[in-house]
């Protein structure tokens, strides 16, 4: 379970970010704060793994106070949610090292792709370093899982699923078919099948087919580079 911190001076809008989260799985909110001087103080008391921050705080910027996060060695993780749209804003961000930049007004679809993201990167985090960082591919993994979008989802798909295929295809080191999918997802073939025909036609995997001596050919898919 991932603890997060709604930080937004704006006590409904904070209650409504927080509504949003509740209903990401494998998110839950740990606490609320209104303005900089109690975000730092719920992040100094440990057990926050993200925190949600708006930039326009009654006591000082977002970004002030995630300067001030890194100075007292908090390596808290930050996504900025703030109608702040202006690009020194954004680049300040970045080199502060927000991990995604949501600006205001958004749907909760919006915030779900990102906190996807975020989560699918701590499981790619958490597989490499199992094995210790080996070279330039583990490390590119770990910067790809929150640099590609999330698998879409649409009428009966839903996100976990698609992103558990999208991480099989990712990791896979040559095309694999439905069958070949659904031994390492732990999903029937049907549903891997299915998953697999709405990840090609959305763009995300590309569909190459194999053929034997006999019989029809096999259908085989690889992760497509963002």
């Amino acid at each position: 379970m991932i603890d997060v911190l709604v930080v937004d001076d704006d006590f409904r809008v904070a209650e409504i970010n927080a509504k949003y989260v509740g209903k990401v799985p494998g998110f839950r909110v740990a606490a609320r704060a209104h303005s900089a001087a109690q975000a730092l103080a719920a992040v100094e008391r440990g057990a926050i793994d993200l925190v949600l921050l708006d930039h326009y705080l009654p006591d000082r910027t977002g970004l002030e106070l995630v300067h001030r996060m890194r100075e007292q060695g908090q390596g808290t993780d930050v996504i900025m949610i703030t109608a702040a749209g202006d690009v020194a804003t954004v680049q300040q961000a970045m080199r502060l090292g927000a991990l995604h930049y949501l600006v205001k007004p958004f749907t909760f679809a919006a915030l779900r792709t990102r906190l996807d993201s975020y989560a699918a990167l701590r499981r790619t985090v958490d597989r490499v370093g199992g094995r210790g960082v080996t070279g330039q591919e583990q490390v590119d993994r770990i910067f790809g899982a929150l640099r590609t979008a999330p698998a879409p989802s649409g009428p009966g798909h839903t996100a976990p699923t698609a992103d558990l295929i999208c991480d099989v295809l990712y990791g896979a080191d040559h095309p694999l078919s439905a069958h070949e999918v659904a031994a390492r997802t732990g999903l029937s073939r049907s549903t891997a099948q299915r998953y697999l025909r709405h990840l090609e036609q959305a763009g995300r995997l590309r569909l190459s087919l194999k053929y034997g001596d006999t019989g029809r050919p096999e259908h085989r898919y690889a992760w497509v580079a963002s």
